[in-house]
């Protein structure tokens, strides 16, 4: 394939096939009216089609304020909703994240026929994502990292969000590698604050984890967050690596695709995508990204592993939408080389694992836990006992209710979290 194509959701009170043509127009050779230069070899070259329009329902008052309707319209006006292919010429972008962006979910969004407009997918030819970094370790390498096979990674946020020193930071890591955890992360919300530098953070967090790698040679992976500017970023990750750290986790909609090309060029650790501020793009119905597409750019930009919520999260998002996130990250775009992890948290503990499971139909997945682990009645290490053995029996087709009567842990988390079926 040598053209990219897009998928959209659209809302709009005028003719949908005169609208899907107003989008391809936009963006790229067309304007609002014709110009000179836009002759028809041009066009051919460089313009957008519409590939296909599937009409959907129509609805009696526009999503979004701002649209107008067609000339001359008479009221009531109504608003259809469609789905709508656009291809775009792979020669209009060049091997361009950034660009790409612009390409498919750029002026569009702000065009008045459209009461509503959501990218939805979004396929990739193969030259242009061979042309991209991809992940430098996804699923596979990530794996290798911590030597955990045949099941979830589990892992942990450090709490509080903020406020602790790097000395408080490190005691808290104790009480978590020594709980049986593989993975720990940084609050999105701490980098290099005053209160705790990162390299002094990172170095003390890495000496606990060190230790513990010792004494049993399990390894831990942290990860580290360096979020900040270019420069900030590159300077921050070769303090982890000076420190022996193994992981880094970057804000991505803080820093930009540019940003966070620079930053796997330049990195040798796995990136872990935080993807903080996704609501904003996304939780309009009619507007924004669905994460099929969104994930799109941060995987070929090299992302590891991407955050995508949990099932019955504290979050607004829907369990079927979490799902499909996961099943996208896991998609090859290209080859199985360019799959990543999914990151599975909020208000997360044993209690999903089932139904996680049984949805994904797989095991390669973060499982993120804060109060899961740390509000265990018995403490962390009974926190991160409940989680695997909650993935044994799912795993296994074990009810969680049978299999607890043979696990302190998880009978005890059945009774504090439950009831199963129910998030805290």
């Amino acid at each position: 394939m040598s053209r990219i194509l897009a998928t959209y959701l659209i809302e709009t009170s005028h003719p949908i096939d005169e609208a899907a043509e107003s989008m391809a127009g936009e963006q790229s050779s067309g304007t609002f009216v014709d110009v000179p230069g836009e002759t028809d070899e041009l066009r051919e070259r460089h313009g957008a089609r519409v590939e296909r329009v599937t009409e959907l329902e129509t609805v009696d008052e526009p999503s979004l304020p701002g649209s107008a309707p067609p000339e001359g319209a008479t009221e009531p006006v109504q608003y259809t909703r469609a789905e709508v292919d656009l291809s775009f010429p792979l020669e209009n972008v060049g091997p361009s994240l950034p660009n790409l962006l612009t390409t498919v979910a750029g002026n569009l969004f702000e065009l008045t026929p459209f009461s509503g407009l959501r990218l939805r997918e979004l396929d990739i030819p193969a030259a242009f994502a061979d042309a991209c970094p991809g992940p430098q370790f996804g699923i596979e390498g990530t794996r290798e990292v911590v030597d955990v096979w045949g099941r979830p990674i589990v892992g942990t946020i450090i709490k509080p969000n903020v406020g602790l020193s790097p000395t408080e930071t490190a005691e808290i890591t104790e009480t978590m590698v020594d709980s049986g955890l593989d993975f720990i992360k940084d609050d999105e919300l701490i980098a290099d604050p005053p209160y705790s530098p990162l390299e002094e953070r990172v170095e003390a967090v890495m000496d606990i984890v060190h230790r513990h790698e010792d004494r049993t040679g399990e390894t831990i992976m942290y990860a580290c967050n360096i979020t900040g500017d270019v420069a900030e970023m590159k300077e921050r990750h070769d303090a982890v690596v000076e420190a022996g750290g193994n992981c880094v986790m970057v804000s991505i909609n803080s820093v930009g695709l540019s940003g966070f090309l620079e930053l796997r060029r330049h990195a040798e650790l796995p990136i872990h995508a935080h993807r903080n501020g996704w609501g904003a793009l996304s939780r309009c119905p009619q507007l924004g990204f669905d994460y099929a597409a969104y994930q799109v750019f941060w995987r070929l930009a090299g992302a590891d592993h991407m955050h995508v919520n949990g099932i019955r999260n504290k979050f607004c998002e829907s369990d079927a939408s979490v799902v499909a996130s996961a099943r996208a990250c896991q998609r090859p775009i290209v080859d199985d080389a360019d799959t990543v992890m999914p990151v599975f948290s909020s208000g997360q503990w044993a209690g999903q694992a089932p139904d996680t499971y049984e949805a994904l139909g797989n095991v390669d997945l973060m499982y993120l836990a804060g109060g899961g682990i740390m509000g265990h009645p018995d403490g962390p290490a009974a926190g991160v006992a409940h989680l695997k053995q909650g993935w044994k029996a799912a795993m296994e087709g074990i009810p969680l209710e049978t299999y607890a009567e043979d696990h302190e842990e998880l009978r005890r988390a059945i009774k504090y979290f439950g009831p199963v079926g129910s998030c805290r």
